[in-house]
């Protein structure tokens, strides 16, 4: 990839990764609809570990109080979090269900899924998802009021996210939102649960590279220029979604997915060999 191709791929990553209108969608159909090379394992990699680093970045004061209050210890200001000191378990199992999927159906997730047709039907379904849960959810709970049920419809919610074009946070606050939980607190417990989820990712893409041979020399630029630009953009996305969900409902990124998804139809229709 050209220094141009991999800086927009990285700010691509940092935008619609904590937006709930699908990275995977974005960066699974720029490079085809441009007719760039596949990025490949060692940049999915580096995306990765951008978006990891921008979470922990803004949520390490959550996660040293959510982290300590599990085992005892008293540390943290947030009240919230203090009124729930069994956070951490319910993350755990939260993140289960998106573990057991995605060991079952990779492969599917990084090959016959990754079609263009597929990728527009889920941006458009998930939208509907989300329309439905703007709706239907009364708004009233915290997080101090997060119990495990609610992590464990979250997690199953979140294990459709293997599917790209889903969006991991957009099905996640979606289901957030079905279980009453105001849009701050659904956004704020999706991407603490993002930070297991992401990092498991890491890591087995970063095995993979491995037995593969590791990161070659004439990559590393490219490497660490999409893992910095990535966890820079994302981080002030984090910043800048929570901010909006405190005045804003999610019809404007409802609206977005809709119109992708139609757009993607017609890109896979009219040219199949720019969407394809």
């Amino acid at each position: 990839m050209s220094l141009v191709q991999t800086l927009i791929l990285a700010i691509v990553q940092g935008l619609t990764e904590f937006l709930p209108i699908s990275s995977s969608a974005h960066l699974a159909l720029i490079p085809r609809l441009f007719r760039w090379p596949d990025p490949g394992l060692s940049f999915d990699i580096a995306l990765h570990f951008g978006t990891l680093i921008s979470i922990l970045l803004y949520f390490w004061r959550d996660w040293v109080q959510v982290i300590s209050q599990a085992f005892g210890v008293q540390m943290g200001s947030d009240d919230q979090l203090k009124r729930n000191p069994s956070l951490l378990w319910m993350l755990a199992v939260a993140a289960l269900p998106i573990g057991v999927f995605g060991l079952a159906f990779n492969e599917q997730a990084e090959t016959t899924w990754r079609n263009p047709f597929i990728i527009a039907v889920m941006m458009i379904v998930v939208a509907a998802f989300m329309w439905l849960a703007e709706n239907a959810g009364r708004r009233t709970r915290d997080m101090s009021q997060i119990t495990f049920f609610d992590s464990i419809v979250v997690g199953f919610a979140q294990a459709l996210a293997i599917v790209p074009g889903t969006s991991r946070s957009g099905v996640t606050i979606a289901a957030g939102l079905f279980r009453n939980l105001d849009r701050e607190t659904a956004a704020r417990f999706s991407f603490l649960l993002a930070t297991p989820t992401i990092a498991a990712a890491a890591a087995k893409a970063f095995h993979d590279l491995h037995k593969a041979g590791g990161l070659p020399p004439e990559l590393r630029t490219q490497f660490f220029i999409g893992m910095i630009i990535s966890a820079v953009v994302g981080c002030g996305m984090i910043a800048l979604f929570l901010n909006f969900l405190r005045h804003h409902s999610l019809n404007f990124f409802i609206y977005y997915r809709i119109i992708f998804g139609i757009i993607v139809i017609a890109l896979a229709y009219f040219f199949p060999q720019q969407a394809g």
